[in-house]
């Protein structure tokens, strides 16, 4: 296989011995592109790989910096160009096919390009950078210079093309913009010309831009001011003003995803939205291409296409999207339509046409690539069948000589042919795997899957490999998968730390012999197995990353350990330590990789941290716990980033792979380098592994990134390097011989085992099937398997239950009983008091779950109740902010005064405030303006001194002036209120100095206003609330005095027992904000939760206060009290009403027994009680007077408070109007700064717009002067080369003037003679295939046709064409001079053309000048015009006046802003007129009541006259009516009987009954019509059958008749020289002559008969069945006809009879 590369000198030395590639397998990740009509090439990793479509061999061209980057192929030149991956990376231009570097291309680009592309005529090449330059630059690669380069900032481009027909035009498209570049040039300067295509909206639409820059369309606002571009209202001066545009005036456009040009150099532009365009390439005119919609369409997954790839062919292009599918767009003039051309198996990513048009290239997203070819058979053929994914693991196939496998994650397994690199078969394991291995004592392998299960691969017939066995050790997936040297064991790592050690025999059916454990992170497994010794020694290495360190672990295994496995192993299939001699140790520093050596017990280690690799020694006594090993030599590697150490099959090589991507062989005594290999590189993170054949003359590497395995040969292996390993390679195979024919003959006859695995067309089918995804694997297995360390725990825990049954039914019967006497002592606790009664937890015997529980409810709690703090806190600080931002700032608080009979409620102003930094500039405009009128009044007093005669005078006058100033002020401050545009005068607050509202017209004068005006509203505010809190403090006096009253009232109310409520004002919230702040405790409707000790504390405190109460005697001198003056030393005036005379003791008594003393203290006792009760009846009247009058005074006092209020709500309604007037005043203060603002922002956007077009004149105008002077000067050249020509022409004969005249006369014609070239004429079908045609460079033309030129001249130079008689020597003469004079007609053309050229250059330069100097004009003019709005706007003030309502008269209420005819004049001259128009508008509307009432009443009595003649037509109508009432007998039984109803329902009852008789009925008769007709269906159809099978013979019978109607046909003809006798007595009507021929006429007339008669009976039964139904639907139409009949009749009729 050929190669070519170029490789830089490596840092290591090559002692003799050195690797080659001999090929590399990879697949594309970026497009395929062709080199020529036959070969395909692409990159993949450090190599590009050049595939022969027809011989399918590969050539290899290494890049010397790492990974390719971009590339692209010339093919008329047949030269590859690309580019690495390296900091300033280069690009590199080789030929093909003998891959030897043209030239070197370096630029200043910093980290990567990532387009490149040649154009179709001539030498150049265009490449594109992204971050951070943006660059795009313009290469002649022939003479490796930038002819031009441009930077686009932001700008990143996803495909670059060059126009096939014109190399001057090139497309960059993005998934957002498409832009066509043109290349102009001049002689030997070049540059770019951008121009952006404006795309449509997604829904395929064209949106009218308007110019940012120069606004043609804006409104003008004639009130507010100009109305300026968004730029100037956002601000913006710089060069983003020019594209800036508002979020909402963004709208989606179409997004492209590919272009093609067209012969016309047109565009066809595929977006995402399904949309195709076709661009004009010379206008940029963009058209949506229309869809013609098909009779019958698409598949509805295929109704959407969005094109990922488009290639232009004749009348259309081929497009390819995400389904799979290649779609052939037939485009006619602005519509398409889309057929379907071919369907691969999965989406395609690429397509390219070969150069002669002839075959179509198809990639595919996975990386297959595909040839179709037009007109061939098979059309498609598969060029690169890529596998499923990078490789995750590769290792060759024992003895490593001719075939090796690879294994993806997917679970594809490839077996490959080691000479080529060719798929010999593949198999589809459906799951994710991780590693494989290859068994040195079969043909086997196992592979390890991520779900821990270990797949054994028979690989004995290599073109069809299949699983032979599979064994699942555990659910941690499988990440390693070691054989020993002699193949003996299999050993397995788990990713939970776990080796299994299984017998790697297929006899044996690769029986499990047992795991041990170490640490979880495995990172290398290493085995020793020499021929010499029966056992197997094992190295695991693991990482401890907490301690920054590395451990290893050692155990010995022997070789017969599968015969004796019970003995090494537990019952759980644990190996027992003691047993394979089980030893840690532990390394300083951490260790990526390490392996065990074949001799002296050494490890050698690769370093994780340090570039080092190290050896250790192993003690050679044993010891227990971890032994710490010391490195015993250090050699640093020259390789740098994690590596990985591999041992040849003798041991005597360590290979070294690491992340720099180099190989290193090193001999294991000195560990120095004796070979090495630059396979990958960094950038694709390295090699990831490495496999060595067992001679060692065959080397795999795999990178771990950029997907390629590289196959790696000896340049010269010989010498005792050799002999060494392949003299072991023998020995091993020797001895490995009668093991491998054993299993190989076992591996030969084993059955497969059913597992879920797939061809490749069931596996690309289920790819597919599952969204093109490769992680979606579909697994068939529904029994779910148990790993095998769970079966051998599960097999011991039975043993355990056998051995130990009798314990454990002991066990369950103590645990019965013990639960019987806990239920019991459960149920008792149930019976208990609370008191005594335990909680349920208390009856757990299991303690620890008790705890469990515990601690789990615990954390819960803390969890909630950390969550409940985190809550509270969040409400607590959003509290803190709204209290500190609406109370805590505000030096007035914001709070309400009501009244108490009305509802009306008063509010005050809440202030914040005033800043020192506001206080500072409000005493600044104070004093600013105080300066003013000092200044003012200065300016007055010198005007008026100049003006005076004499000193007194002025004297005098000054006094005048200042009286006349004074009273100036006191009447400017008295100026009306609509003058100033406000009333906040009526406030007290001083306005004199603010400025008047014609004056504002500078920046400055409008910020001091709008300081003044904001000020006049702070002590606006601050009046009104000194009154508000006047009134508060009043409403707080008036609630304490009728607290006071209050009480008496209740005294008096309570004296004269009444049941009157008292009223007793109080504060609401509103008037009392700070109340909201302060949580009072019934507002809190949650329960405290008040913990066990604070309940029982508060319980003996209250029985303490009881006992306290109960031992407490009562007083002696109390009591006496209370029984003998009621509790009182005192008899008040107040306990009147309450005071009771007793009766005497003898009243019990009856009259009759009364003695004469006990009369007298009768009579003295109702004198008494008479008395008291005058007493009571004039305490309680003036106890009643004193209770209205203090309710009067209240209500007197309150309602004088409400009458107070209300004033001040009127005042507080002023004092908000005069605040809105000061604020719409500074509102329209501050849009004026705003305008201003904006006006001077749009400025100097055009200052800075035309400072750039400034700038791009003296460009453009050194540009022009630049191309005029090189033109002239080119021009002088043209015209000396011309003038020579003249010269050469003229003196020709002067030359020759020695010879005679004749023959100067032919020589002169001769010399004008010029040779005809030939055409090459192209072939038609070329030229029917190929749409572009045949395009030679335009450098290439020029030279062929000079070339073509001079061999024509060489035959015109013949000696044959000498005139006869001519001297040699002359003729001689005349050919150079015939030849001088070709050659410089030739560059005369070719000068003329760049003259030409540069015309037109220098023209384009002009063009550009004079549109720039256009724009500069435009900016000129623009500048003029804003700055005349600008006076303008200056000059217009908007002022705000005072008008009262009823002032100003609109017509139809509409609101006019444009007052331009209006005038300001005083106010009495329109209400002086409006009072004259008042009293002639009183007396007119006097006369016009008069007139109306008369009207009104004519109008009255005519409606009254009109009311009775309708009313009497009514009483009319109601007469007749009676007259002729309808009296029916319905309605005389309702009238006569007195239970209506009850007979109406018992009739609605019977007529119920009778129609549920009828629809019995007529469902009985309806089932049997149906059982009849299902009879008649299976009659029927017995009869079609029969019917059938009789069409059947009859069919066979007339074939038949018509066979032997031909037959007798054919006899006829045959003798037809039979008379006419002959004729007709065959064709008579007499009887049949033979059996035969009445037999079958007799079956076909009864067979008719038959038919005919069983038809006659179809169609009389037919015609029955259609009478009884007709039948049937007259019965039921006559039945519902009755029964509407009879629901209508229980319903009264309300029609007119």
């Amino acid at each position: 296989m050929a190669q070519g590369r170029e490789r830089d000198e490596g840092p290591h030395s090559a002692g003799g011995a050195s690797l080659s590639v001999r090929w590399v397998q990879g697949f594309p990740k970026q497009n395929v592109h062709f080199v020529n009509d036959n070969t395909i090439c692409y990159p993949c990793g450090n190599y590009v790989i050049f595939i022969n479509i027809e011989t399918k061999k590969k050539t290899v061209l290494q890049c010397s910096n790492g990974i390719v980057g971009v590339m692209a192929t010339n093919i008329r030149c047949e030269v590859v160009a690309f580019s690495d991956r390296k900091l300033k990376p280069l690009i590199y231009i080789y030929s093909f096919p003998g891959l030897t570097r043209r030239t070197k291309l370096k630029g200043n680009i910093l980290l990567d390009y990532t387009l490149l592309s040649f154009s179709y005529c001539g030498t150049y090449l265009a490449s594109y950078s992204s971050l951070p330059e943006f660059e795009l630059a313009l290469w002649n690669w022939e003479s490796s210079i930038i002819l031009c380069r441009k930077s686009q900032p932001g700008m990143d481009v996803n495909q670059m093309s060059f126009n096939p027909m014109n190399w001057r035009q090139l497309c960059l498209s993005s998934p957002s913009t498409v832009s066509v570049w043109t290349i102009e040039r001049s002689n030997q300067e070049h540059c770019f010309r951008a121009r952006s295509v404006k795309l449509p909206l997604e829904d395929g639409s064209f949106f009218n831009e308007t110019d940012v820059v120069f606004p043609q369309s804006l409104p003008k606002d004639l009130i507010y001011g100009p109305v300026l571009p968004l730029s100037a209202i956002a601000g913006l001066v710089g060069e983003e003003a020019e594209t800036f545009r508002p979020k909402d005036d963004l709208y989606p456009l179409l997004h492209p995803t590919m272009h093609c040009w067209t012969p016309t150099s047109d565009l066809y532009i595929g977006c995402e939205e399904g949309h195709l365009l076709m661009i004009n390439g010379d206008t940029l005119q963009v058209t949506v291409l229309n869809k013609i919609e098909e009779e019958s369409p698409l598949e509805d997954r295929r109704n959407f296409i969005s094109p990922v790839t488009l290639v232009y062919q004749k009348e259309g292009v081929l497009a390819s999207g995400i389904d799979g599918f290649v779609y052939s767009f037939i485009i006619k003039d602005r519509s398409y339509m889309i057929e379907d051309f071919l369907e691969i198996e999965r989406p395609v990513e690429h397509m390219a046409f070969s150069p002669n048009y002839t075959m179509l290239l198809i990639q595919t997203d996975k990386g297959s690539v595909y040839i179709y070819t037009f007109g061939k058979e098979p059309t498609l053929n598969k060029v690169l069948d890529a596998c499923d994914g990078k490789f995750q693991a590769i290792d060759f196939i024992t003895p490593g000589t001719q075939y090796f496998m690879t294994l993806t994650h997917s679970g594809e397994i490839c077996v490959w042919w080691l000479e080529d690199c060719a798929c010999v078969s593949k198999i589809y394991l459906n799951t994710l795997a991780t590693v494989l291995a290859c068994c040195p004592s079969s043909l086997s392998a196992a592979v390890g899957t991520e779900d821990g299960s270990v797949y054994f691969i028979s690989v004995y017939d290599k073109e069809s490999p299949q699983v032979v066995h599979k064994a699942f050790l555990s659910e941690s997936s499988v990440q390693h998968v070691v054989y020993d040297q002699q193949g003996i064991f299999l050993l397995v790592g788990t990713s939970e730390g776990k080796v299994f050690i299984i017998n790697a025999n297929s006899s044996s059916s690769f029986q499990i012999i047992g795991f041990t454990e170490v640490a979880k992170d495995i990172l290398q497994i290493s085995t020793v197995s020499l021929l010499e010794t029966d056992i197997v020694k094992v190295m695991v290495l693991s990482s401890l990353p907490e301690a920054g360190r590395s451990r290893l672990e050692m155990f010995t295994l022997p070789t017969l350990l599968p015969q004796v496995s019970t003995t090494f192993a537990d019952e759980r299939g644990r190996l027992k330590d003691e047993i394979i001699h089980k030893y840690l140790y532990e390394l300083e520093h951490a260790l990526s990789s390490a392996v065990l050596g074949f001799q002296s017990n050494q490890i050698y280690g690769f370093c994780s941290q340090v570039p080092y690799i190290c050896s250790y020694l192993l003690p050679e006594e044993e010891h227990t716990g971890i032994y710490i090993l010391k490195p015993y030599k250090k050699v640093q590697s020259r390789q740098y980033g994690p590596g990985l150490l591999y041992l040849s099959s003798h041991g005597l090589w360590l290979i070294t792979i690491a992340k720099c991507g180099i190989l290193c062989i090193r001999d294991v005594y000195t560990l120095e380098t004796f070979a090495w290999c630059r396979s990958h590189s960094h950038q694709g993170h390295g090699i990831q592994s490495m496999r060595i054949s067992m001679d060692g003359q065959n080397i795999l590497v795999n990178g771990r990134d950029d997907g390629t395995l590289v196959y790696l040969k000896w340049k010269r292996f010989g010498g005792h390097l050799a002999s060494e390993i392949l003299d072991y390679y023998q020995k091993l195979l020797i001895s490995l011989s009668s093991a491998m024919d054993k299993e190989n003959h076992y591996l030969s006859t084993t059955p497969k085992v059913s597992v879920d695995l797939g061809s490749d067309s069931e596996h690309t089918k289920q790819k597919a099937s599952t969204d093109l995804s490769q992680d979606e694997l579909v697994l068939t297995d529904v029994k779910k398997e148990i790993p095998w360390i769970q079966q051998k725990s599960q097999e011991a825990i039975k043993k355990e239950v056998n051995l130990f049954s009798k314990k454990r039914k002991e066990i369950k019967q103590g645990i019965k009983s013990l639960s019987k006497t806990i239920l019991n002592m459960m149920e008792e606790n149930d019976k208990l008091e609370n008191i005594a009664k335990l909680d349920q937890q208390e009856f757990g015997l299991d303690l620890e779950e008790l705890e469990r529980l515990h601690d789990e409810s615990q954390e819960e709690v803390a969890k909630i109740i950390k969550d409940v703090e985190m809550h509270n806190l969040a409400k607590s600080y959003l509290a803190e902010l709204i209290k500190e931002e609406c109370w805590n700032s505000m030096a007035v608080k914001g709070r309400a005064l009501k009244c108490f009979h009305i509802p009306c409620v008063v509010e005050n102003f809440p202030m914040k405030a005033r800043t020192v930094e506001e206080l500072k500039e409000l005493e600044r405009v104070l004093q600013q303006k105080k300066i003013e009128a000092e200044c003012l009044k200065l300016r007055k007093e010198i005007v008026e001194a100049q003006s005076g005669v004499k000193l007194i005078k002025q004297r005098h006058e000054e006094d005048d002036e200042e009286e006349e100033e004074e009273d100036k002020t006191v009447k400017y401050s008295n100026l009306p209120n609509y003058l100033l545009g406000s009333l906040s005068t009526d406030f007290g607050v001083d306005t004199s100095l603010l400025s008047s509202q014609l004056e504002l017209h500078s920046r400055e004068e409008k910020i001091n206003q709008i300081i003044l005006l904001k000020d006049i509203i702070y002590k606006v505010k601050t009046v009104f609330n000194n009154e508000f809190d006047t009134a508060y403090k009043q409403k707080e006096f008036e609630i304490a005095r009728v607290k006071e009253r209050n009480v008496r009232i209740r005294e008096i109310i309570l004296d004269l027992e009444l049941e009157e409520a008292v009223w007793q004002p109080e504060f609401e919230d509103c008037e009392k904000p700070e109340r909201m702040l302060v949580v009072q405790d019934e507002e809190i409707t949650a329960h405290k939760h008040i913990k066990p000790w604070h309940k029982a504390k508060e319980l003996m405190v209250n029985h303490e206060k009881e006992h306290w109460l109960l031992i407490q005697d009562a007083s002696t001198r109390l009591r006496a009290l209370m029984d003998m003056m009621g509790g009182v030393l005192e008899v008040k005036k107040e306990d009147i009403l309450r005071m009771v005379i007793p009766q005497p003791a003898f009243m019990a008594k009856p009259d009759a027994v009364w003695t004469e003393e006990e009369r007298k203290q009768f009579k003295d006792y109702e004198k008494k009680v008479k008395e008291l009760n005058e007493e009571r009846d004039k305490y309680r009247k003036s106890l009643e007077a004193e209770l209205k009058k203090l309710q009067n005074s209240i209500q007197e006092s309150t309602q004088a408070f409400d009458e107070h209020l209300k004033r001040l709500f009127e005042r507080r309604v002023k004092a908000e109007m005069v605040t809105n007037q000061e604020e719409l005043k500074i509102s329209n203060l501050a849009f004026s700064l705003l305008l201003d603002e904006e006006l001077s922002s749009r400025e100097k956007f055009l200052n800075n717009y035309l400072t750039r077009k400034q700038h791009e004149k003296s460009q453009t105008s050194e540009a022009v002067r630049k191309s005029r002077e090189d033109l002239d000067v080119y021009k002088e050249h043209y015209d000396n080369l011309l003038a020579e020509d003249k010269v050469m022409d003229r003196s020709f004969k002067k030359e020759f003037s020695e010879i005679p005249g004749h023959q100067v006369d032919i020589l002169y014609k001769l010399f004008k003679r010029r040779p005809r070239i030939s055409k090459q004429k192209t072939h038609s079908e070329t030229t029917s295939v190929v749409p572009f045609g045949e395009l030679p460079g335009s450098g290439k033309l020029n030279k062929d046709a000079f070339a073509q030129l001079m061999k024509a001249m060489d035959e015109l130079d013949n000696i044959s064409n000498m005139p006869e008689g001519l001297d040699p020597l002359v003729w001689n003469h005349f050919c150079m001079t015939r030849r001088a004079k070709v050659e410089n007609e030739q560059k005369v053309k070719q000068k003329a053309a760049d003259l030409l050229e540069m015309a037109t250059f220098l023209q384009k330069r002009v063009e550009e000048e004079e549109k720039v100097q256009q724009e500069i004009e435009r900016v000129f003019h623009e500048l003029i015009l804003l700055q005349e709005e600008k006076v303008r706007f200056q000059l217009n003030l908007t002022i705000q006046i005072l008008l009262k309502q009823g002032q100003v008269e609109l017509e139809n209420f509409q609101l006019v802003l444009e007052y331009s005819d209006a005038i300001l004049i005083n106010k009495n001259i329109i209400e002086d007129l409006n009072s004259v128009i008042r009293t002639q508008g009183q007396k007119k509307v006097a006369s016009m009541m008069e007139s109306k009432d008369v009207h009104k009443r004519i109008l009255q009595i005519e409606w009254e006259h009109k009311k009775m003649e309708m009313e009497r037509e009514d009483l009319n109508q109601k007469a007749w009516d009676i007259q002729m009432l309808f009296f029916s007998r319905d309605r005389q039984k309702y009238l006569n009987e007195p239970n209506y109803e009850a007979l109406i329902s018992i009739q609605i009852g019977i007529m119920e009954q009778t129609i549920a008789v009828l629809d019995k009925t007529h469902k009985k008769n309806v089932e049997n019509c149906k059982k009849l007709l299902k009879k008649l269906g299976k009659f029927s159809n017995q009869k079609d059958i029969a019917n059938y099978a009789l069409s059947c013979n009859l069919r066979e019978e007339l074939v038949a008749v018509s066979e032997r109607k031909d037959i007798c046909n054919a006899m006829e003809s045959r003798f037809c020289h039979v008379g006419q006798a002959g004729l007709e007595l065959l064709s008579s009507s007499d009887p049949p002559t033979s059996a035969n021929q009445t037999a079958g006429i007799t079956g076909s007339k009864l067979t008719c008969e038959k038919i005919v008669k069983e038809r006659y009976e179809n169609m009389m039964q037919q015609q029955k069945l259609t009478n009884i139904s007709k039948q049937q639907a007259e019965q039921i139409s006559i039945l519902q006809t009755e029964v509407e009949r009879l629901r209508m009749k229980t319903f009264p009729a309300l029609v007119q009879m």
